[in-house]
């Protein structure tokens, strides 16, 4: 028994950066997505999140080990492959999509506590984007990590929630097990749009950053020199970033198994936000349901914000070169945190405008998806170069995934502008 208990420990220990970021990647804005695919196709497209697994960890842990080699974020590297002009013009395009998603994920989150408790929604909102943007400006990161990191474990309500109603388990293997797939407008937006949820580029940028972030406050990295100790580095951000992807898309898959055992059986298939998929589930899963899914929408909402808000300003930092990280206090990297400031605020005042948030939701997704592919690309390249010769250890296969990635990516975002135009 005590040994179970110390390697529970050891592996809480082990989980950093892989983990917060697998966590961020079920943010507000793909509960949305994936309550649609359970609402509209039932389990019929289960199938999609174990696909997109060995994917997104390939390209995860390259980036993470990008940023724990050479202690600086994803962009400063991409600057060494890419001319500096283009450089900028994709992280112009992350920032204004972080931007728009935060947005859209504050509307979830105060549309959320309004259906708990009544309110405001909006004032709930701004007051969400304040809530982070102060924890991130006056918790320094040796601090702040460990916060995200017990964050995720508000996920687990989806698990519960999944286990709140009555599911057809042997149905859920059936369709996870022998995929159906109809080669129809519908179906491949969907699918599309389940792809771009879980691969996107913010999820580079953030854990490049945060390993580059653990990297200078490891007193081992003067050891990495030695080949057993660069074997050993990879195999440990190896292990956190696949189990923060596979407990993220564990989290997709039961958000799938609830939307589809409770709204499309009782023929809701339509839902375009998360806090729809919540509301709709009250009368139908039930009071504990209900609340679950809104306790998750909350929580994911306060994780993700930060990680979407700090991957602009650490992108945008490593391109001008200015002092970037999250353990410096406020007035040592000014531009760092106005840029995380302008990126929290600004997603809080579009809040205040017209502009639809289901509207937000696309044209973010569309924006991360376009922008992925050469995003992608550009990382691949680092990794390949003289440069990237120099990282830990990256064996074959995960070279190959990577590029496969890279081209899943390519023909998602190929299907996306086909369906959206066709």
């Amino acid at each position: 028994m005590p040994f179970i208990r110390f390697s529970a420990r050891s592996l809480w220990r082990a989980l950093g950066p892989g983990l917060v970021t697998g966590a961020a990647d079920d943010d507000p804005s793909g509960i949305a997505t994936y309550s649609q695919a359970g609402a509209q196709f039932g389990f019929g497209l289960l199938w999609t999140v174990f696909l997109t697994l060995p994917f997104m960890a390939a390209i995860q842990i390259i980036s993470a080990i990008i940023g724990w080699d050479t202690r600086q974020g994803l962009a400063r590297n991409i600057a060494h492959v890419v001319p500096r002009s283009i450089l900028q013009l994709l992280v112009a395009a992350l920032v204004t999509a972080n931007t728009i998603n935060i947005a859209a994920d504050l509307a979830a989150m105060g549309e959320a506590l309004r259906l708990v408790g009544g309110g405001s929604s909006l004032v709930y909102a701004v007051m969400f984007g304040l809530m982070c943007l102060m924890a991130e400006i006056f918790i320094p990161y040796h601090r702040y990590a460990g916060i995200l990191k017990m964050m995720t474990l508000v996920l687990f309500a989806y698990v519960g929630a999944a286990f709140s109603v009555e599911i057809a388990w042997g149905e859920v293997l059936r369709a996870t097990v022998m995929p159906s797939f109809a080669f129809d407008q519908a179906s491949l937006l969907m699918i599309v749009a389940v792809f771009g949820t879980t691969i996107s580029p913010y999820l580079f940028f953030w854990q490049a950053s945060q390993e580059a972030e653990e990297s200078a406050l490891s007193h081992s990295r003067r050891h990495t020199s030695h080949p057993q100790s660069r074997q050993s580095a990879f195999h440990s951000i190896s292990l956190d970033t696949l189990t923060g992807m596979i407990f993220s898309n564990m989290v997709a898959f039961f958000i799938i198994v609830t939307t589809a055992a409770t709204l499309r059986a009782h023929g809701i298939t339509h839902i375009d936000t998360a806090s729809q998929a919540a509301e709709a589930l009250r009368p139908i899963g039930g009071p504990l349901t209900f609340a679950l899914f809104a306790i998750g929408i909350i929580g994911t909402g306060l994780l993700a914000v930060p990680v979407l808000a700090g991957s602009a300003a650490y992108a945008v930092a490593d391109v001008f070169k200015l002092p970037g990280s999250l353990e410096l206090p406020a007035n040592r990297a000014i531009g760092f945190y106005a840029i995380v400031a302008a990126a929290t605020l600004g997603g809080a005042a579009l809040l205040a405008t017209n502009i639809d948030p289901i509207a937000m939701l696309f044209w973010s997704a569309v924006v991360n998806g376009v922008v992925a592919v050469p995003i992608m690309i550009a990382t691949m390249a680092v990794l390949i170069s003289q440069r990237g010769a120099r990282l830990l250890a990256a064996p074959r296969w995960l070279i190959v995934l990577g590029w496969l990635a890279t081209a899943l990516m390519a023909i998602a975002v190929v299907l996306l502008i086909w369906t959206s135009f066709s």
